[in-house]
C-alpha cells in the first residue's frame, strides 16, 4: 500500500517565519505576512493538488478561520485535493454535523476527510459554551460518533446517553463515499475512543520509539472492538538540496523567535490539559539547546507553536529515509506543513516525494488523470462552471 501525504491549510495566516497559534495557543497570532485569504488557500491547495498530495488538513480553535466554510470556499477552487477538516464534536448537533458532511461530500465530489478534535483545554471550550471536562468531553466524542457513524449508514438512530439525547434523528440523503475519521489524542480516554471509532489514528511527530508506542497500544485496543485502525503522523518539514542547507533554514526560524514571545507561550502550555500538548513540551523543555530529539527530528517548532511542534529537517534523501523509518513502525499517512506552506510545498513534492517514488513507497494519485496545470483556463471558458 503505497503512503499517503497530506498537506496544511493555514487558516490563521503564513509567513517566511513561524506563524504563532495552533492547539492551546493564545487566540491571537504573529507574524502573517500573508493572511489567509481563499486566493492564498487556494494557490496552496492548487500546488499540493499538482505534487500529488491526497489531501489538506484545516485546523480549528478560535485561533484560525471557520474549517467548514473556509474549505467549502477553497474546494470549488480545486478539482482532487481531499480536505481534512478539523471540527468539535461538542459545538454541533451529531445529526447537524452528519447533514453537513453529507452535503460536503456532494458539493465537492466525495472529497471530505473529517478530524475529530475534542478539545484539550477547558478555557477555550468554555469559551464555546461547553463546560464538560475532559474526560466527559472524550466520552461525549464516543456517542457523537456513534450517532454520525449510524445516520451515514442509513439508520434511524435514537440514543440516551450520558451526555447526547436523540431521538428519531435520519438523514434524507446519506453521504456516498462515507467520510473517513481521523482522531488523535494521547490519553487514556482519547485511546479508548479512537481504537472503537476512528479510521485512522493521528499521533503528533514523537521520535520512532515513542510512536511505536502508541500504535501498539491503539492498535491492541483496536482489535479488543473487533476493529482496524490505520496510522498518521502530523509534523513539519524543512527539506533542502543538502542537509546544510535544511539546518541553516531551521536555525534561520531558530534566530527569529523572540525570547519573550517564547516564554509567553511556554508558560500558557504548560497550563495544558492535553497530554499530547504535555509530550511535546516534554521533548524540548522550553530551552533552545539540544533541539535535534532523534535523527533529523528538530523540536524547534514546539517554542513558539501550541500542537504539532516537530520538523523533519535534513537533504531530500534523509528526510525520505525517516519517513521509511516510521512507515517500517506502521505509519501510511503523513499530514506535513512547512513555512511558508506555498514554498515548503514544492521543496518536498519536488525533492521527497521523487525519490519515495523510486524507492516503490509512494505513488502520485492522479498519474492516470489529466493533472490540473495542465487544463488552460481560457480555452475551457466556454464550458467552465
Amino acid at each position: 500500500m503505497p503512503l499517503t501525504f497530506h498537506w496544511f491549510l493555514p487558516t490563521n495566516g503564513d509567513s517566511r517565519d513561524v506563524v504563532g497559534g495552533g492547539h492551546g495557543s493564545p487566540a491571537t497570532v504573529s507574524g502573517r505576512d500573508r493572511p489567509p485569504t481563499v486566493a492564498y488557500l487556494s494557490q496552496i491547495a492548487r500546488a499540493a493538488e499538482d505534487l500529488g498530495f491526497v489531501g489538506a488538513l484545516t485546523p480549528t480553535g478560535a485561533w484560525c478561520e471557520d474549517a467548514w466554510l473556509t474549505t467549502a470556499m477553497v474546494s470549488q477552487n480545486t478539482q482532487r485535493l481531499k480536505f481534512l477538516v478539523a471540527f468539535r464534536p461538542g459545538f454541533v448537533s451529531p445529526t447537524l454535523a452528519a447533514q453537513m458532511a453529507s452535503t460536503f461530500q456532494r458539493q465537492s465530489g466525495g472529497r471530505l476527510l473529517l478530524n475529530v478534535v475534542t478539545g484539550g483545554e477547558s478555557q477555550e471550550q468554555r469559551a464555546y459554551g461547553d463546560f464538560l471536562d475532559k474526560d466527559d468531553r472524550y466520552r461525549r466524542t464516543g456517542e457523537f460518533l456513534q450517532v454520525v457513524r449510524g445516520l451515514w449508514e442509513g439508520q434511524t438512530v435514537d440514543l440516551v446517553g450520558e451526555h447526547l439525547q436523540i431521538e428519531g434523528a435520519k438523514l434524507a440523503r446519506v453521504p456516498d463515499p462515507v467520510p473517513e475519521v481521523y482522531f488523535g489524542g494521547s490519553s487514556p480516554i482519547a485511546g479508548k475512543i479512537a481504537a472503537r471509532h476512528a479510521d485512522v489514528y493521528l499521533t503528533w511527530g514523537e521520535p520512532p520509539a515513542a510512536v511505536a508506542e502508541k500504535i501498539a497500544r491503539i492498535r491492541g485496543l483496536a482489535e479488543k472492538d473487533g476493529r482496524s485502525v490505520r496510522f498518521g503522523i502530523r509534523l513539519h518539514v524543512i527539506t533542502r538540496d543538502t542537509s546544510e542547507q535544511a539546518w541553516a533554514e531551521a536555525r534561520r526560524l531558530l534566530d527569529g523567535f523572540d525570547p519573550e514571545t517564547v516564554r509567553a507561550v511556554q508558560a500558557g502550555l504548560a497550563r495544558s490539559e492535553s497530554e499530547g500538548q504535555r509530550r511535546m513540551l516534554a521533548l524540548h523543555g522550553g530551552g533552545s539547546d539540544a533541539l535535534e530529539i532523534h535523527p533529523n527530528l528538530w523540536a524547534g517548532i514546539g517554542l513558539v507553536r501550541g500542537g504539532a511542534g516537530t520538523a523533519l529537517v535534513g537533504s531530500h534523501e534523509e528526510v525520505a529515509e525517516r519517513i521509511a523509518d516510521y512507515h517500517r513502525l506502521g505509519i501510511d499517512e503523513f499530514v506535513l506543513s512547512g513555512y511558508p506552506h506555498l514554498e515548503e510545498a514544492y521543496w518536498f513534492g519536488e525533492g521527497v516525494l521523487p525519490r519515495l517514488r523510486t524507492q516503490g513507497l509512494w505513488q502520485h494519485p492522479f498519474d492516470t488523470r489529466t493533472p490540473p496545470s495542465a487544463q488552460v483556463p481560457f480555452a475551457g471558458a466556454a464550458t467552465a462552471r
